[in-house]
């Protein structure tokens, strides 16, 4: 992996979603229109922190996060989810 050129801000964070799966444990091959977005990724670049409250996660970590959660950019072709640390559920 490059070294990404964006850090973010205060307790924001760079996930890189994981990929969506192919095919289920059964080995049914999911079609592309029935792939949902996943929900758990890897933390690429942290901020640090507000003030009073350094960022607890850090590069990477795997998270789980809301579905909604975060706002999608691309950086060179890759597409990466900006988020606040408090939308993160658990890191894995």
């Amino acid at each position: 992996m490059s070294k990404l050129k964006i850090k973010p801000l205060a307790d924001r964070v760079l996930v890189q979603p994981a990929a969506p799966e192919e095919k289920t444990k059964s080995g049914i091959i999911i079609p592309d229109s029935a792939k949902e977005k996943p929900q758990k990724g890897k933390i690429v670049a942290a901020g640090p922190g507000k003030k009073d409250e350094p960022t607890t996660v850090k590069v990477g970590d795997k998270v789980l996060y809301g579905k909604y959660s975060g706002t999608e950019i691309s950086i060179d072709g890759t597409e990466y989810l900006i988020m606040r640390e408090s939308d993160i559920f658990a890191v894995l």
